[in-house]
């Protein structure tokens, strides 16, 4: 349909009228309170780090930033709320990496109401954590190259992570595959009830992160066996990466990171990256992070997209080749 002067002139007034209402709105942002929604329960890894964040970040911008806690269907619950929410920077997500694995791993059927990589706004990628492989010092395993051994060697051996389809069921798949070994899975509904069992020396290892074992493994109670990252972690520089042991396509670290509903206005999207930026190198905030197993990354909104995609399309591969589903 060809528009006449007047409707092109009135259509261009209205584009401009709307453009400079979100600027506007995005200079003067923050005007009320910001919920950070994190789609687990409270008292977990992420819950924890989303309440630190959130408390400086109220600091810097001078109003509240309330903690959210929206849980179920493996995160897919809260990352739904958000996606849906007004794209005006007061409805935020805090994640980790489960973001764009958790819609393949859904039963069919109950699908996630959202695409990871078309319906939100990424900010900011705040930090990495290692997936750690660690073992009941009872258990008699010296190092993973014993364990993976033994598995060969026909020993049954059983394997606990926090649940079907989390980044550990998939690194642990990964690492049987490729070292043709079959370590039984056991999920657990969450990382205490697998540490738990470690502990207590009901199953050979464990797939989690080291916040969650930290105090276990200084005790000498856990032995930590080998880490699903590319290169050594800070945190444990001692502890050997399942690539260097020969196994070149481990590379299965944990992120966590901020997003927003799609379309948010650039100004407010990049008063939050600036924020949080700063916020990640506050001496107190790194070594709270390094305490609970995380190390702080920062920079563009972009890196956090990137990796999104990546993942998406690089485990939703690999979910589907191992049938892997959650509970």
């Amino acid at each position: 349909m060809k528009l006449t002067r007047r409707q092109t002139l009135a259509y261009a007034a209205l584009a401009s009228a709307a453009f400079f209402a979100g600027s506007a709105a995005a200079q003067g942002y923050p005007t009320k309170p910001i919920t950070l929604v994190v789609s687990y329960p409270a008292g977990g890894d992420t819950d924890a780090i989303a309440r630190m964040y959130a408390e400086k970040l109220s600091a810097k911008l001078g109003q509240q930033v309330l903690v959210d806690n929206r849980p179920g269907a493996s995160g897919t619950i809260g990352n739904a709320f958000v996606a849906k929410a007004p794209a005006d920077g007061y409805t935020l997500l805090f994640t980790p990496s489960t973001f764009p694995i958790a819609p393949h791993v859904l039963k069919k059927g109950s699908g996630a109401s959202y695409d990871s990589v078309k319906d939100f706004t990424p900010i900011i990628l705040t930090g990495s954590i290692p997936l750690l492989v660690v073992t009941n010092s009872s258990q008699g395993l010296a190092d993973m190259k014993t364990a993976l051994a033994q598995a060969k060697a026909g020993k049954a051996l059983t394997y606990a992570s926090p649940g079907s389809g989390s980044p550990m069921h998939i690194a642990a798949e990964m690492l049987n595959a490729a070292a043709g070994v079959n370590i039984t899975h056991v999920p657990y509904r969450g990382v205490a009830p697998a540490v738990n069992d470690a502990l207590g020396g009901h199953v050979a290892l464990a797939w989690i992160t080291p916040g969650a074992v930290g105090g276990h493994i200084a005790s000498g109670k856990l032995l930590p066996l080998a880490v699903a990252e590319r290169q050594r972690s800070p945190l444990m520089p001692n502890v050997p990466t399942l690539i260097e042991l020969g196994y070149k396509d481990l590379d299965v670290s944990a992120w966590m990171g901020l997003l927003g509903p799609k379309g948010m206005p650039p100004e407010i999207v990049k008063t939050l990256n600036g924020n949080f930026n700063e916020i990640l190198k506050m001496p107190d905030i790194v070594s709270r992070m390094a305490t609970l197993g995380a190390l702080p990354i920062g920079g563009e909104g972009a890196q956090l997209a990137k990796q999104i995609e990546a993942d998406d399309a690089r485990f939703g591969k690999i979910i589907k080749a191992f049938g892997i589903q959650a509970d």
